[in-house]
C-alpha cells in the first residue's frame, strides 16, 4: 500500500483525502485475487496488516479486511494490562463463525461473549467519564 501511493505520486496521480493512491481498492481487490482456491490447489496467506494510529477506519487496513476470511487484531491496551495473547475479540473477525459451520450452540455463545465483553467497554467508559 505505501509502495503504492509512492509509486502513485511519482506518476503525477492525484492522492485521496487521507493520501492513498485513487487505485488503492482497485490494485488491493487485484492482488486478493490472485491469493484464492481453485481446482488446482489453494493458498492460505497470513497477512500483517499495518494499522495508522491504530485506526481500523483507515482507508488501507479497511480495504485489505475487506478481503480477508478472519482478521485477528492485537490490542496494545490490552498488552499493556498484561493481558495474552493480546486478541481484541471485538475488533477480530471471521467469516468462519456462522451457525452451519461451527454450530449454533458455539455461535450463541461466541455472540454473548461478544455481547458481554462490548457491555464491559461501555460501562469501562463511562466509569472513565464519570471518574472511579
Amino acid at each position: 500500500v505505501q509502495a503504492g501511493s509512492e509509486v502513485s505520486a511519482l506518476l503525477g496521480r492525484m492522492p485521496s483525502a487521507v493520501g492513498y493512491q485513487p487505485t488503492l481498492s482497485t490494485e488491493m481487490g487485484s492482488l486478493q485475487e490472485r491469493i484464492t482456491s481453485t481446482k488446482e490447489g489453494s493458498i492460505t496467506s497470513i497477512q500483517a496488516v499495518y494499522v495508522p494510529a491504530d485506526d481500523l477506519t483507515d482507508p488501507a487496513p479497511a480495504t485489505t479486511f475487506a478481503h480477508l476470511d478472519a482478521t485477528t487484531v492485537l490490542s496494545r491496551g490490552l498488552a499493556a494490562k498484561g493481558i495474552y495473547p493480546a486478541v481484541d475479540p471485538l475488533d477480530s473477525t471471521s467469516t468462519m463463525l456462522q451457525p452451519r459451520i461451527v454450530g449454533e450452540e458455539h455461535y450463541e455463545t461466541a455472540q454473548r461473549v461478544k455481547q458481554t465483553l462490548q457491555r464491559y467497554k461501555e460501562l469501562q467508559d463511562i466509569i472513565a467519564i464519570l471518574g472511579s
